[in-house]
């Protein structure tokens, strides 16, 4: 099955890693939600991509220098839209308790150091162990993970498919390849494929990049617009 990842939900749309771009993803057809998991000073998991939240809310500052219930009195959505006024930040545990019980694959990403146990251990609570896949840039954290656990599938985020790269997957069982859209062709995703990676495309920046690499032949992508890439798909496999 191919997997429609909206990108921090349909964030092309909405503000980014919040309730109103998950549900909204799902309106437009998503079949799995791509997120971003960081730790807040006082502990708590939360789903937001940057290290400060200057970009979204224009103060300084890094998500780990605040508690909890500081982010949550954080506008999250007036930088998008007047309309998304007030939006807050989510934690890990609340997102999967709306989202886990529906029809949906989970990108789970690590973006802090340290977070593997308690991520793997919300994913568990909620049953979600069999629809998410937790993916790094780092191969550390997913090496920390398997760690952990054998059976959960992982992903690496990478610049580009390459013999090194898939060498070193299957050495620590991980079982699904991240490359950059731009960075795709049809004979490097059916390399990946044959030594039984799956592949998934990330920088899927425009409907041409979408096109092409859904052509590849990948197995999924994250998308900020999963409207557009729903009408591909159904278009190809109705």
């Amino acid at each position: 099955m191919f997997i429609n990842y909206a990108h921090r939900g349909a964030s092309e749309y909405a503000p980014e890693n919040t309730f109103a771009a998950f549900y909204l993803g799902i309106e437009m057809g998503a079949n799995g939600i791509e997120t971003d998991v960081r730790r807040t000073l006082d502990g708590k998991l939360v789903l937001f991509h940057d290290e400060t939240i200057k970009r979204l809310t224009g103060m300084d500052g890094s998500i780990k220098d605040f508690t909890y219930e500081q982010l949550l009195s954080l506008d999250l959505g007036s930088y998008k839209n007047k309309k998304y006024a007030n939006e807050k930040i989510v934690l890990l545990d609340d997102f999967l308790k709306y989202f886990g019980s529906k029809h949906l694959n989970f990108a789970i990403e690590l973006k802090d150091d340290g977070i593997e146990k308690d991520t793997l251990e919300i994913i568990y609570k909620y049953n979600c162990q069999y629809k998410s896949i937790v993916t790094s840039f780092s191969i550390e954290h997913l090496i920390n993970i398997r760690n952990f656990d054998n059976d959960i599938s992982l992903g690496f985020l990478t610049q580009c498919i390459s013999d090194d790269n898939i060498k070193m997957l299957l050495s620590y069982n991980i079982r699904q390849i991240c490359p950059k859209a731009e960075n795709i062709n049809k004979d490097l995703v059916k390399k990946a494929k044959a030594c039984g990676l799956s592949v998934r495309a990330w920088a899927v920046k425009n409907v041409e990049l979408m096109e092409y690499v859904y052509n590849c032949g990948v197995d999924g992508m994250t998308v900020n617009f999963p409207d557009k890439l729903y009408e591909l798909i159904s278009k190809n496999e109705g």
